[in-house]
């Protein structure tokens, strides 16, 4: 019965790492890329820096990031979000 209790212990432990390295592994993965993305909404600009495991996902987020910044309400934001970023720089 003991000997039984200490392989449960033991299979769940190596589970538990086994899904902590994951977890580190994909969070390392996700960030190969960065950009930085000027937006310009009603006269008034904002850049921000974004990074993702591509090209377009890192400039989508950091434009997502520049239009929650610049605008008021939800349909200034759907407007924001549908427009084309002023400036893309890639940083790393």
């Amino acid at each position: 019965m003991a000997n039984k209790s200490k392989q449960v212990r033991w299979i769940t432990i190596s589970g538990g790492v086994l899904f902590v390295g994951i977890l580190i592994w994909s969070s390392f993965r996700q960030t190969q890329v960065t950009y930085e993305v000027c937006t310009t909404f009603n006269n008034a600009s904002h850049c921000a820096t974004a990074s993702g495991s591509n090209s377009e996902e890192a400039i989508h987020s950091a434009h997502d990031i520049d239009c929650a910044l610049l605008t008021n309400g939800r349909d200034e934001l759907m407007r924001c979000s549908d427009s084309q970023p002023a400036s893309v720089r890639q940083v790393r």
